[in-house]
């Protein structure tokens, strides 16, 4: 039985932290909020669940009504990235079979918030037992007990790459919008695997070309190079990682908003949120600092229909913080997956030094089935932008 003192402790420990500002005598009580799950402004994503949990989803706010949206077309963005696809990724066997619970009549939006659910079947939670008591080396176990004071131990909780599962099946409803509006397209590809580098044309590389093999490269005779290399090192129970590419074909004009909401910086927030990336680049990225401006300017030019283009693309799309319409073109790296087989030295939650060898299914290198994640997160952001941009700048008639 829990004694008042007990009761009122657990009452205090319950509530939000608050803070008491003071002005001219007066005294405000300011909530401040943990948050960290929802992602947007106009186009909202909030994702839930854990890796080991009972499900895991999102919830979409801010979908214009009148869309045409199926199950279909969510699942097959989740089939994308689910696990146990080839032999370069995790074991895991989840159909990740999506339900929409909410927001959604006969196939077309409804203007309400869209909630999709996908249930988790293949939970081996004994795997992680270890782990309960040491640190994964470069994972987030040590990281999540610094914050929280608790974690999730099976799978990783939120810290696992299944958490990104609400993220794909909400980019797919922001895809059908981009593309229902501008004819938008966003298309990413594995472009690097530890050394192996590919050669791809940007401007045309299909979907099919991507979809052609299990490491997701358009450059057939790279990707068997990149299947070997993620093999190597799989089969010493060691990971690697690698480069995912994402192009942006007809982005509308003018998305993004100076000065700290600029489009590349929005991106750079939200594909930096996916699990293991480490770096990000736009356009030239970090080549361009060493060209002069004479030879990094992308020259404008009037094309055959009186359109303002550039001749080159050295921006990757956004100039300014703003879209101008050619290609955006990104470049997102993964370092090598934190679990591993292999024996690593590590400390346990009480302090004491020892040496952990992690059980467990995992992707040797998570690039292949980054690709339809880094999609999704380009999509939600370039959707939130557009509706912000219509709400704002196309309401009023623009001068000649």
């Amino acid at each position: 039985m829990q004694t008042a003192p007990m009761q009122q402790a657990r009452q205090r420990a319950a509530r939000p932290p608050q803070r008491r500002a003071g002005c001219g005598g007066r005294h405000a009580v300011v909530v401040v909020r943990a948050a960290g799950s929802t992602y947007g402004n106009a186009f909202r994503v909030t994702t839930f669940g854990e890796s080991h949990g009972k499900g895991v989803g999102c919830v979409v706010d801010g979908v214009p009504p009148r869309l045409a949206i199926t199950t279909e077309e969510i699942q097959l963005e989740l089939d994308r990235r689910r696990p146990g696809q080839s032999i370069i990724t995790t074991p895991r066997k989840e159909e990740d079979t999506c339900e929409i619970l909410s927001g959604v009549f006969d196939g077309v939006t409804l203007g309400t918030p869209i909630a999709v659910l996908v249930r988790n079947k293949d939970q081996r939670s004994n795997d992680y037992s270890e782990m309960s008591v040491a640190y994964r080396p470069s994972h987030a176990d040590a990281t999540y007990d610094f914050k929280y004071g608790i974690r999730a131990i099976a799978g990783g909780g939120r810290s696992s790459a299944r958490e990104t599962i609400g993220r794909v099946a909400a980019g797919a409803i922001a895809k059908k919008l981009l593309h229902v509006v501008g004819g938008t397209e966003v298309l990413a590809y594995v472009s690097q695997v530890r050394e192996v580098g590919c050669n791809v044309d940007n401007s045309s590389f299909t979907m099919a070309d991507v979809e052609s093999n299990i490491v997701r490269c358009p450059d057939q005779d790279a990707a068997q190079k990149m299947i070997d290399a993620i093999n190597e090192v799989r089969n010493r129970g060691d990971s690697c990682g690698g480069v995912v590419t994402c192009v942006v074909r007809r982005c509308p004009k003018g998305l993004g908003s100076p000065v700290f909401d600029k489009l590349e910086a929005e991106l750079a927030k939200a594909l930096m949120s996916l699990p293991a990336t480490k770096g990000f680049e736009i356009g030239s990225g970090f080549a361009g600092s060493e060209q002069l401006g004479s030879e990094h300017n992308d020259e404008f030019y009037i094309d055959g229909s009186g359109a303002v283009r550039t001749r080159t693309n050295r921006s990757g799309g956004v100039q300014g913080g703003i879209s101008n319409g050619e290609d955006i073109v990104i470049r997102l790296a993964f370092k090598p997956t934190s679990t591993i087989s292999r024996p690593q030295n590590t400390v346990t939650r009480d302090g004491q030094e020892t040496e952990l060898r992690a059980r467990g299914r995992h992707d040797p290198c998570v690039v292949p089935r980054a690709v339809p994640m880094v999609e999704s997160m380009v999509a939600l952001v370039l959707a939130d932008q557009l509706l912000q941009h219509y709400a704002q700048c196309e309401l009023l008639p623009k001068s000649a």
